[in-house]
């Protein structure tokens, strides 16, 4: 894939590989839950994510999965990158698995016109 973009830094190029590493090994539900944090990370506003929901609860009465603690990362990641970082992450999501990428171009399509 042939980008004029600057090349990432090799920290956020590790966080993409780890995240796209965790995602190869995730089940089915797991990547659903995955794509609509996504989702709601691309439109924010327009959908409520999942996983805001859950932080608000403030269940305290277990230990966070190992799946929990890769979405918090995730989270915390994403956050810290530029838009042609995450621009970039959805690329190399979309080398790696175009069907699920596709569905996460539908959903955002699907969010146009939503207040």
């Amino acid at each position: 894939m042939a980008r004029d973009a600057a090349p990432l830094s090799y920290v956020t190029l590790q966080e993409q590989r780890c995240v796209l590493g965790w995602f190869r090994g995730w089940a089915a539900a797991q990547r659903e839950r995955f794509l609509q944090d996504l989702v709601a990370k691309a439109v924010p506003g327009k959908v409520c994510s999942l996983l805001d929901q859950l932080g608000a609860m403030q269940v305290k009465d277990r230990l966070p999965s190992i799946f929990e603690c890769q979405l918090r990362l995730w989270s915390q990641w994403f956050e810290s990158w530029s838009e042609e970082e995450r621009n970039g992450f959805l690329g190399s999501l979309e080398e790696t698995e175009p069907s699920f990428t596709a569905r996460f171009y539908n959903e955002v399509a699907g969010t146009a016109g939503r207040d």
